[in-house]
Parts: structure tokens; sequence; C-alpha cells
């Protein structure tokens, strides 16, 4: 991301932070910065340990709690992913999710047709829906074998193999 982006963020981030009546800090500037400088929806460990070298006083601790206030207030998003780490973005403009379930990786995608699309009448009825979010769940072309066998079963049986 380029410098301008990035402090037009920032910028809106402490004004946001000022109107929900936040405090500033140094590591929830420095928490934040660091995820909206990523794009690749980073989970609050590997925040923890790209920021531990500039503040080697940071608490894991922190950074769960620094996200959830953060996400609780709507200055981040936590994707939904179904792993038990929750990973977290900048980004709010509407976009969908694409998972590979072998690496994790997570890809933003565009889908405004899906967008547009009406809810079924029984779940408008259901009562007020905040939102809709497609997340698709794959193997990427990096973790895909040839052979279209699912990775996660071949570590299973070298996990199995490998100990006697």
């Amino acid at each position: 991301m380029d410098q301008e982006k990035l402090q037009e963020k920032l910028e809106r981030f402490m004004a946001a932070c000022r109107k929900e009546g936040l405090k500033l800090t140094h590591q929830r500037l420095e928490i934040y910065r660091e995820l909206a400088a990523s794009d690749d929806h980073p989970s609050a460990e590997a925040l923890h340990q790209r920021l531990i070298g500039r503040i080697p006083t940071l608490s894991l601790d922190t950074v769960y709690r620094t996200l959830g206030t953060l996400a609780r207030h709507g200055l981040v998003h936590k994707v939904e992913t179904g792993e038990s780490n929750a990973r977290f973005e900048v980004v709010f403009e509407r976009h969908h999710h694409l998972i590979c379930s072998h690496c994790l990786e997570i890809i933003d995608f565009q889908w405004p047709s899906m967008d547009e699309i009406a809810l079924p009448e029984e779940l408008r009825s259901w009562g007020k829906i905040d939102s809709k979010n497609v997340v698709a769940y794959g193997i990427c072309r990096k973790c895909g074998p040839s052979s279209g066998e699912d990775p996660r079963s071949r570590h299973l049986r070298e996990d199995v193999t490998d100990n006697p």
C-alpha cells in the first residue's frame, strides 16, 4: 500500500477513535497501522509477530483485546473463516472472500450481481439482516495437487505414515 493511502486510513482511524471515545494509544495505533498496511488478512498472532520487533513490550493479549475493541466499534472487520484463529482486515468496500482450505490464504473478490440479489422471503421475514457475505472455500493453485486429491487427506496420511 502506498504511503498516501495508508496515511489517509490512519487519519480516518484517528478521527473515528476520537468520535467513538477510544484512546489513541501508541499500541492501538501501531496495531491498526500494521493491519491497514496488510493485504493478507492477518490473525492476532501474525500481527503480534510483525509488531514485537517494533514494540517489544506488546503482549499477544493486548493485540487480541485491541482487535476485539476495534471490531466492536466497526473500525476493523473480523473475517469469518471457519478456522480457530480469527483473521482481520481494514477493507470496508463491499467484497467477499475466497479461502484456500489448505494454506488458508484469503483473497478478496467483488461480486456485484450477488450483492444485488434479494434474500429469500423466509430470510427477510426472519428479522433485520445486517449484511450478507459470500465465503467460498477451495484449494488454490499453489496448493492444488495435479491429481485433484484433497491436500488435507494427503497430509493426514503422511502424519500417520511418518509416526511409527
